[in-house]
């Protein structure tokens, strides 16, 4: 079955190979440049199509008229989306006789949008998953074909539970896309009254507002970690520190100011006060230098007065 794939990332990588596991052609591949500005930590999709000498195509916009007639051109059985940045738009969707198909990092209708793998993370879930649906004009709210559950560890950052995703996304296509070549692909209807979407986080959405409860700021850190902008405060020299590892604990030890930094000189550990319960820093960046650990204590024991972090 001659395909047109749309393709990104870690995600991108594991259904091109589940394409060709399944007997899929696999005729053109669409991408995106990677942004120099971007830590790229993932697979390349290019290189992937190189060493297999698949044609790759990177356009800005893959929904203007030339790019549409090209693809129609190539008459595709099937179109899949595998982590691909844009909305492809109607007119593409129609070409392919037998369907057009994403794969979604999220058990929908839950974490329609962007990014679900950090904003699972970010509102504390402890499960999320991946889903195959029919492509239509609104965001991920096509037919569902099939889905894969995947827990969440207390311990799992965006990296992973990424990688958990992938995995399940291998089991997940291996079970669908026989269906989708013989044409018993399943179609289930979303509930659009269980739906709920979430757009793209930046990097500002990373600063700590210490008045929440330790576990939430706990999530925010875990789910924005490296290699992501991580989560964010400033001393009071303004001075920017970057939380790039904590553990929440229930127990405050009774400062009355959200962000204090409280240094625990017994057991040569530093916290600091939520609004429930403290975190214990574990890993952070001042100024650019890296601390971690017992390297935290000896910093701020030199502190006169303890700082709060704002």
């Amino acid at each position: 079955m001659k395909s047109v794939v749309f393709a990104y990332h870690n995600m991108g990588v594991a259904g091109l190979d589940a394409l060709l596991r399944n007997g899929f052609e696999v005729g053109t591949i669409f991408s995106h440049e990677d942004d120099p500005g971007e830590k790229c930590w993932f697979a390349s999709v290019a290189d992937w199509a190189k060493s297999r000498d698949i044609p790759i195509l990177c356009p800005e916009d893959v929904n203007k008229p030339e790019w549409i007639a090209q693809i129609a051109a190539m008459a595709p059985e099937t179109i899949f989306s595998f982590y691909y940045r844009k909305m492809l738009c109607q007119e593409i969707l129609n070409i392919p006789a037998r369907g057009a198909y994403n794969l979604h990092g999220s058990l929908l209708p839950a974490y329609r949008g962007r990014v679900p793998v950090n904003w699972v993370l970010v509102n504390g879930e402890r499960q999320t998953g991946v889903t195959i649906h029919s492509m239509v004009a609104k965001p991920d709210a096509g037919d569902m074909a099939g889905q894969k559950v995947v827990d969440i560890a207390f311990e799992d950052t965006a990296v992973s539970l990424y990688e958990k995703l992938c995995w399940a996304s291998a089991v997940l296509l291996d079970e669908v896309l026989p269906l989708i070549r013989t044409g018993r692909a399943p179609r289930m209807v979303q509930d659009a009254r269980k739906a709920s979407y979430f757009g793209g986080r930046k990097p500002e959405d990373g600063r700590i507002e210490w008045s929440w409860p330790a576990m939430r700021i706990y999530n925010l850190i875990r789910a924005v970690t490296d290699p992501y902008p991580g989560a964010f405060s400033f001393l009071p020299d303004g001075a920017k520190i970057l939380v790039w590892w904590c553990l929440p604990a229930e127990e405050g030890s009774g400062a009355t100011e959200a962000g204090t930094v409280v240094v625990d000189n017994g057991e040569e550990r530093v916290y600091v006060e939520a609004g429930n319960g403290r975190i214990r820093l574990l890993d952070i960046e001042i100024n650019g230098n890296r601390i971690k650990n017992g390297a935290i204590w000896q910093y701020f024991r030199e502190f006169k007065d303890m700082p709060v972090l704002s």
